[in-house]
């Protein structure tokens, strides 16, 4: 039996549903500025799920994400918050590891909207800086093209700290990412890129199977946390967009998903979690699928 890696599941969505609040561009950052110990309290649970990674809650914390919603004074104390809230959890759990995460530039999914690559380089490096000091390691997030790729995977390596590459591949295709790129593409990449690591994220489950076959092709450990959308609707692609433009599947959850991820460790996959719309009860009955399976956590 295998060592998995225990991701845990979707933060932004997790803290929306927690306070009942309409969603707004960025709402899930802006909520560490009132009512930060609700993110402490979410990496806490999912720990107590049995996962062994706390995420942070930087995805969104990029200056031309600030910017928009008048935040961008706050960029240091986001993350300053959000890292104490990762560790905090860290502590009080007594076990696991912190992953910084640094999500897209300007969208998710929109590949055409990634800037040039020297601008990218030194925005994600800016993030990168930060992050390294207080986590084990960087998860960089939703990648949806070979560009993204190359440039995040560069600014994130100013870290000093093992780095993970996870791609956004098509929902009915998980072979080409969401540029319609090839997957085992970015696979390619990421080894050459000095990444430690390569997954696929925030996706359908359905296409995470043809995903895992094309990551696997890297000779890196490889892995799978998928969403739990019905689709990525075209409200969503538009500037600033919130959840409400998404819709979560009925038909998602956590026995339904479970099947799903230990599928993908019967493929050779070592790290799996969960995205968006995936919460602590997903990650706990996903720990008790791969314990009851001879698997141990780590």
């Amino acid at each position: 039996m295998a060592e998995i890696v225990l991701l845990d599941g979707g933060i932004g969505q997790e803290l929306i549903h927690r306070a009942g609040d309409r969603p707004t561009p960025l709402w899930s950052t802006a909520v560490m500025r009132e009512h930060p110990e609700m993110v402490g309290d979410v990496h806490s649970a999912y720990f107590a799920a049995g996962a062994s990674i706390a995420t942070t809650n930087t995805y969104c914390v990029h200056h031309d994400r600030l910017v928009k919603a008048g935040l961008d004074g706050e960029f240091g104390h986001l993350h300053e918050v959000a890292l104490d809230q990762a560790q905090a959890a860290k502590r009080a759990a007594g076990h696991g590891r912190v992953a910084g995460s640094i999500g897209p530039l300007v969208a998710s999914y929109r590949p055409d909207a990634h800037p040039p690559h020297d601008e990218a380089v030194a925005k994600y490096a800016e993030v990168a800086r930060v992050l390294g000091p207080h986590v084990d390691l960087i998860i960089c997030e939703t990648v949806a093209s070979l560009a993204h790729a190359r440039a995040i995977l560069e600014g994130a390596a100013v870290a000093g700290k093992p780095v993970w590459l996870s791609v956004t591949v098509d929902d009915e295709d998980g072979s080409i990412l969401r540029s319609g790129e090839p997957t085992a593409e970015a696979a390619r990449i990421a080894a050459e890129g000095g990444a430690e690591a390569v997954l696929a994220n925030c996706s359908a489950p359905e296409a995470m199977a043809a995903a895992m076959e094309a990551l696997k092709s890297s000779g890196l450990p490889f892995g799978a946390y998928a969403n739990g959308f019905t689709q990525i609707t075209k409200e969503f692609l538009k500037d600033s967009p919130t959840v409400e433009a998404l819709t979560a599947r009925r038909d998602m959850g956590p026995e339904a998903y479970a099947q799903f991820a230990m599928g993908w460790i019967g493929q050779g996959a070592t790290i799996v979690g969960g995205c968006c719309e995936t919460g602590p009860a997903h990650i706990a009955e996903l720990s008790r699928a791969l314990k009851a399976a001879g698997h141990s956590i780590v």
